[in-house]
């Protein structure tokens, strides 16, 4: 049961620096309703930050569940 603790705090740490970390390209402009007509693809890195908070929520949703049910 301790090691299921830990594992939810170091996934939610990760998932943290992860959101943080894509969030610091977004820029202001959508902060204050600024639209750009250009579509931008996720390309580099940002897919790969986009792929791994879809992959770090899941596994933090999992382990909170598994915490619950081994209550």
């Amino acid at each position: 049961m301790f090691w299921l603790k830990i594992s939810q705090i170091i996934v939610a740490l990760l998932l943290i620096i992860v959101i943080l970390l894509q969030s610091k390209g977004s820029g202001l402009g959508s902060a204050f309703g600024g639209n750009s007509s250009v579509y931008l693809t996720k390309r580099g890195a940002e897919k790969k930050l986009f792929y791994a908070t879809i992959i770090l929520a899941a596994l933090f949703f999992i382990v909170s569940l598994a915490g619950v049910m081994l209550k």
